[in-house]
């Protein structure tokens, strides 16, 4: 979809204009492709004490051909890493001050900011837990400060741990985390065993049976092209309507298309025979499929409230009680669900789909928790786009879809391509200590937490 006014402020006069008066100037976003570094310039890393997380970032980047640097110089950096998880006390963080605050200026247009601290929990007391919350306050106002694209996004890693960051530190410097922004991933230890690094990270999905949900447009049919992409066989879930471009994304994908409406009573023991029956195996599930039904409150009537729950919540608990099953997902699987800003800041007239998507973030947090998850070393995570630039969006009054591209860090709407990288990254054996994650691809939106 057009933007028409990214496309005026980004012209030789309406550069001028812009800059007098004081209007927000989105920038063209790195996006991921194969021939791309990992990073387009050399990466700024240090932090405090042994900088025990530094040096496996370091040790990924020279793995990655790109140059290590301590400090800043005359040359622009492409990305700062800060560890600051041996921080003690407050006064341990100055150095996201004296380090990250010289950086910045010498940071890249679409550049990073990663800061890697440690995950403290209510139980070891006060003072520790406030320096992880710390980190947070830090890292946001850091993303809106940036320009030119720039993100920043911190990671805070669990006791014995620090084995299972890499895959996070790659995606959230490469161009894959576009618009991911101010976000925070807590990564534990992997579940069901060491995580497994890839063994080519360009197709860490190598392999692999994904399903994906409401694949037949939109951002299910982006997700199920960067699963296929990175390796992946691909089942193309949607209802028989939209049947004749369920079949055309499934055989341009090589993968399969099934035809089932996800509200139905055997939805779930449909996708897992068809997986296993046709590809062998079923090792990650996305569920995807939703719908809107908006009204304000005062006037929504029972049909469209029922409706948007029972598709976007009520499914995905019906089908994974066949998905999660010990004959459905394989051991050291993965589920991704999709939920949306709306159920973590509410909607103006979406009630019913707020309700929805707050149920899956609510479905997450007790599934990533879950111990006989862990035991079958299986994660369950979820991406909550903000402002996607879909069929749906392009229908929005003018008014208010800029408004809706506008409210964020990025001064942008994402791409579908953007959730659906997340989606892959969660989708990854690499990713075996993250579960139980809400991550926005929002360009940190200005709305909700």
């Amino acid at each position: 979809m057009a933007d028409t006014y990214s496309d005026l402020v980004n012209s030789k006069v309406g550069k001028q204009v812009a800059s007098r008066l004081g209007l927000p100037r989105p920038a063209r976003l790195r996006r991921y492709a194969p021939d791309q570094p990992l990073v387009p310039g050399p990466v700024l890393v240090g932090g405090i004490g042994t900088v025990p997380l530094a040096a496996r970032a370091s040790a990924l980047l020279h793995a990655e051909r790109i140059d290590v640097v301590s400090e800043v110089g005359r040359d622009r950096v492409g990305a700062v890493v800060v560890d600051v998880s041996q921080a003690d006390r407050l006064e341990d963080l100055d150095v996201l001050r004296s380090l990250l605050g010289p950086a910045l200026k010498k940071l890249v247009p679409s550049g990073r900011v990663v800061v890697l601290g440690r995950a403290h929990g209510l139980a070891e007391g006060p003072g520790r837990h406030a320096l992880s919350r710390a980190l947070e306050g830090v890292t946001r106002s850091v993303g809106k400060e940036l320009r030119a694209g720039a993100t920043a996004n911190l990671v805070l890693v669990g006791p014995g741990a620090d084995a299972n960051v890499d895959a996070t530190v790659r995606f959230l410097l490469s161009g894959r985390s576009a618009y991911v922004d101010g976000q925070v991933v807590t990564v534990g230890a992997a579940i069901g065993g060491p995580a497994a690094a890839p063994a080519d990270w360009h197709t860490p999905l190598a392999g692999k049976v994904a399903v994906v949900t409401g694949a037949a447009r939109g951002i299910g049919s982006a997700i199920a092209d960067v699963l296929a992409r990175d390796g992946a066989t691909v089942v193309c879930v949607d209802v028989p309507a939209a049947g004749e471009a369920l079949a055309r994304n499934a055989n341009r994908l090589g993968g399969t298309a099934l035809q089932v409406d996800v509200t139905a009573p055997d939805a779930g023991r449909r996708i897992v025979d068809h997986a296993r029956s046709r590809h062998g195996s079923l090792d990650v599930m996305v569920h995807n499929a939703g719908i809107t039904r908006d009204k304000l409150l005062a006037n929504m009537d029972e049909s469209r409230w029922s409706a948007v729950l029972d598709v976007n919540l009520g499914s995905v608990l019906r089908m994974n009680e066949a998905i999660l099953s010990p004959d459905g997902l394989a051991d050291g699987g993965h589920v991704v669900c999709v939920a949306s800003i709306a159920g973590i800041a509410g909607n103006r007239g979406q009630t019913n789909y707020g309700a929805s998507k707050a149920g899956i973030i609510g479905l997450v947090e007790a599934a990533g928790a879950s111990p006989e998850l862990h035991a079958r070393g299986i994660t369950v995570n979820a991406v909550a786009p903000g402002f996607i630039e879909t069929e749906m969006t392009a229908k929005i009054p003018l008014g208010t879809r800029e408004v809706g591209r506008r409210l964020n860090s990025l001064s942008q709407g994402g791409l579908p391509v953007d959730v659906a990288e997340t989606v892959a990254w969660l989708s990854q054996d690499a990713n075996a200590g993250v579960t139980g994650n809400v991550v926005r691809v929002c360009g940190q939106s200005l709305l909700g937490a």
